[in-house]
């Protein structure tokens, strides 16, 4: 039995208790497409243009926003003026290439972090970002 184009995207949507729109549909079949990527909302917004979804870049930012906020995106910044979101919720760290501007993922695995200090009064360890640096020769 065939399924249909966006099942999977609907599903995903759905499971995570966002509306499923038209244009949540088009954003999310991008995204999840092709395994766990790492995109700037511009990106994605050239990327819809180019399948021919109608879509604001305003609208791109808002949905990758409510799709972090539902656990479905994580976004990752690697600095104030360039962020990125990561279809990979699962913990892990990332290598961030500088010169060409690609975030490539990093096991949780492979990094550990020792001497924490304790965390203030009233708050708890949500978690912890390694973003390692790196740029070509």
């Amino acid at each position: 039995m065939a399924t249909r184009p966006y099942s999977e995207s609907l599903e995903r949507l759905r499971a995570a208790g966002l509306r499923p729109t038209r244009q949540r549909l088009a954003l999310a079949r991008l995204l999840y497409g092709r395994g766990h990527r790492h995109v700037t909302a511009e990106q994605l917004h050239a990327e819809a243009l180019a399948a021919t979804v109608r879509i604001s870049l305003a609208t791109v930012y808002n949905s990758l926003h409510q799709f972090t906020e539902a656990g479905m995106l994580r976004e990752v910044v690697v600095d104030p003026a360039r962020r990125y979101f990561d279809t990979n919720v699962e913990p892990h760290h990332h290598f961030f290439m500088a010169t060409d501007g690609v975030l490539q993922d990093i096991s949780g695995k492979d990094v550990s972090i020792t001497g924490l200090p304790a965390v203030p009064a009233g708050t708890e360890l949500q978690g912890i970002d390694v973003i390692v640096r790196i740029r070509r020769n």
